[in-house]
């Protein structure tokens, strides 16, 4: 039986109905939107904004995980971000996640009032799993194959599904052996993270398969690569394809969707819930 709930510090947020993720990136070299939200008062615009469309959970990032992206130090990293996360946990009311895979950034970060930790490399880096045990918070695995910078060179499976699937067995182990709390994990496929455009699209068809491991799921597919190729649309020309993917990983058991586009993918899950409701 999935988790269909995740205990954080001052309420707990139901997924029985996806639940939105709104993307805050505070980098100036990110695929979709490098640069726009740099600025400490257009990111919390940025932020407020997002709340007001029905985000539950804002992402901030400080470091392009985009193919061939370049590392950012970590004195960089955190000035991109702590003031972001200070000044929406002192102005809204809503749970923040850190998207890093510096132990330090998460440490910082959850000091700083930062409510789960979003990890693209799935707390396999140096202090990370101690980090995330010692903040007892949740914490978003996300499965991806090499790095950032070459992760698309040459993708290759045995079974997509099933391969990502044992990774997740495994890392969830680690985490639990380290202390963390298997409800507070949640599992991310990684779409576009070191999978070919096919690879990507078997993932999506088959995610439900992920709901065997009991633990809530969270897909992130907006604008992504894997849409603007199978469509021909540059980036900004995206938002079609991107509550397409929405929808269909909630369909498939998705419950948390990151998204740049809150407003819009909040109607077409509003339309999907209401349309399961009805359904016999």
């Amino acid at each position: 039986m999935t988790v269909n709930t995740l205990t954080f510090k001052n309420q707990i947020l139901d997924l029985s109905v996806p639940r939105i993720m709104g993307i805050l990136n505070v980098t100036p070299d990110s695929f979709s939107d490098g640069g726009k939200f740099t600025s400490l008062d257009i990111a919390l615009e940025q932020a407020e904004q997002m709340i007001k469309d029905g985000a539950s959970i804002i992402d901030i990032g400080g470091e392009s995980t985009r193919p061939g992206a370049a590392e950012v130090s970590l004195q960089d990293e955190l000035d991109r971000v702590i003031p972001v996360i200070e000044a929406i946990k002192q102005r809204f009311d809503t749970l923040v996640s850190i998207d890093t895979s510096k132990a330090q950034v998460m440490e910082v970060a959850v000091a700083n009032g930062a409510d789960l930790i979003n990890d693209v490399r799935a707390l396999q880096n140096t202090g990370c799993v101690q980090v995330a045990a010692k903040a007892q918070i949740p914490v978003c695995l996300m499965h991806m194959q090499g790095l950032p910078r070459t992760m698309q060179d040459n993708p290759q499976y045995d079974d997509v599904v099933e391969d990502v699937k044992q990774f997740f067995v495994e890392r969830i182990a680690a985490c639990e052996q380290a202390g963390i709390e298997r409800n507070n994990i949640i599992l991310d496929p990684g779409f576009g993270f070191g999978k070919t455009l096919e690879q990507n699209y078997q993932l999506l068809a088959n995610q439900k398969q992920l709901l065997d491991l009991g633990l809530p799921i969270l897909a992130g597919i907006s604008r992504k690569s894997m849409i603007g190729h199978l469509l021909n649309r540059e980036v900004e020309e995206r938002l079609a394809g991107s509550l397409s993917a929405a929808v269909i990983a909630a369909i498939n058991g998705a419950g948390i969707i990151r998204v740049h586009d809150v407003k819009e993918t909040v109607d077409a899950i509003k339309v999907l819930n209401a349309t399961q409701r009805e359904s016999r």
